[in-house]
């Protein structure tokens, strides 16, 4: 479906023309319309995410393992993992992954930043981007020299009382961890409860933190759904547009100052090479024409292998397909209308963990996660009865996979290639 917020006026031109709403294109279109006298339009391949099963945060259980604004990308067959392929649920519609993702509130951690910046990356230690996390951040809870108020992001605790994931933190307390309240704050080492980007027991998305207030206010701002962009239009080797499909017909907008791309990692290098801007030979190889040989573009690709480990139990405090689970539902789904709490406002993975495999490592290299629920195959194969899942992510992997054109036409998928477990080291 398409849907157009904005002026009518001159629909064709604007000062910025930003591919993508997610958690950079909401900003985007977002900050960059405050000032008056510029133009901005945001171009959304996916819907506007207004549903209820968007909102309510247990059911992006229904969104994860579906196609419910959802890209549900598979990875090529996978040599590290036997060659099974991989699937990579990315966020389709206004908010991008933020409308579909499991809404824990963790930043990078410290060392990530201050190496980015390390490596010649001017801006990006964490000193630098530290007063832009406080400036974002509305924290219902917590107000210290590591989160702000006031923001239009708001992050909140979990309201679900649910006694399983404090039980799971006590046992890796137990087993030598320390307790951290704020996987925020001073260190990341440690256990503890997650807070989520939530509000009143809603999902608080990119978008309707930064982009949705705005959407038919701001007379600046056009947002456009259901606008699948095809490619960069470049003038020699500026880049002067975008030409992208809506509605059955090929439509192009131009950009006075600057095209931005925040298609996210997987599709932001795809519109590169459909533009004719990455490797020469494989573009050639797809009668693409070159318009800047750029070897790097959908190289280095990294992703986080997970690991979950599944249990079966009877606890009634877990999700689970069973007659006493259906009952249970419907109760939580009462009780959620009227107070905004319990089962239905859960995140699921609402406790977490960040360990060293090695004392002398600069940041902790795996994170650690407890699900009241058998999360198997990313909630695509389903289970009947009722268990529990603690998963095991590696933070750093050294494998490095990429992105490659599968073909010219921009509706069909890029091959997705996170090589998973190649480097020995993982």
């Amino acid at each position: 479906s398409e849907r157009y917020w904005g002026l009518q006026m001159d629909m064709s031109e604007f000062d910025y023309v930003v591919v993508g709403s997610g958690s950079a294109g909401s900003v985007l279109g977002g900050r960059l319309s405050e000032n008056p006298e510029t133009s901005v339009v945001v171009l959304e391949a996916g819907e506007a995410t207004n549903q209820w099963y968007v909102k309510v945060p247990l059911a992006a259980i229904l969104m994860i393992p579906s196609k419910l604004n959802n890209w549900a990308f598979d990875t090529v067959p996978q040599k590290g993992m036997n060659g099974r392929v991989g699937y990579q649920p990315r966020g389709k519609g206004l908010g991008g992954s933020t409308a579909i993702n499991g809404m824990v509130y963790i930043r990078g951690n410290r060392w990530d930043f201050d190496h980015w910046a390390s490596l010649g990356n001017d801006g990006w230690s964490y000193e630098d981007v530290l007063p832009y996390f406080l400036r974002s951040e509305h924290n219902e809870r917590i107000d210290d020299d590591y989160h702000g108020q006031g923001g239009p992001l708001n992050v909140a605790d979990r309201r679900t009382d649910n006694p399983l994931p404090l039980a799971y933190i006590d046992a890796m307390h137990k087993a030598g961890l320390p307790l951290n309240p704020d996987f925020n704050g001073a260190t990341q080492d440690g256990v503890g409860i997650c807070q989520v980007t939530m509000k009143d027991g809603e999902r608080w998305s990119a978008a309707r933190a930064f982009l949705l207030p705005h959407m038919g206010v701001r007379k600046n701002l056009t947002v456009m759904t259901g606008a699948h962009v095809s490619r960069v239009l470049f003038d020699g080797k500026r880049a002067i547009g975008i030409e992208f499909e809506r509605g059955g017909k090929v439509q192009r907008v131009m950009a006075r100052k600057e095209v931005i791309l925040s298609a996210g990692a997987i599709q932001s290098p795809h519109i590169l090479m459909l533009s004719g801007v990455g490797p020469a030979a494989q573009l050639r190889a797809h009668n693409i024409t070159v318009v800047h040989d750029l070897p790097g573009v959908g190289e280095n690709f990294q992703d986080h292998p997970d690991m979950a480990l599944v249990y079966r139990t009877t606890s009634a405090d877990t999700y689970g397909v069973s007659v006493k689970g259906v009952w249970r539902l419907l109760r939580e789904i009462l009780q959620y209308r009227r107070t905004r709490r319990g089962m239905i406002a859960s995140n699921i993975a609402e406790s977490s963990g960040f360990i060293r495999t090695d004392p002398d490592l600069p940041a902790p290299d795996i994170q650690m996660g407890f699900l009241p629920a058998i999360l198997d195959n990313h909630g695509r194969t389903l289970h009947r009865g009722h268990g529990y899942s603690s998963h095991v992510i590696l933070l750093r992997p050294k494998s490095r996979g990429k992105i490659s054109l599968k073909t010219a036409d921009p509706r069909v998928p890029p091959d997705i290639d996170p090589a998973f477990l190649e480097h020995p080291d993982d």
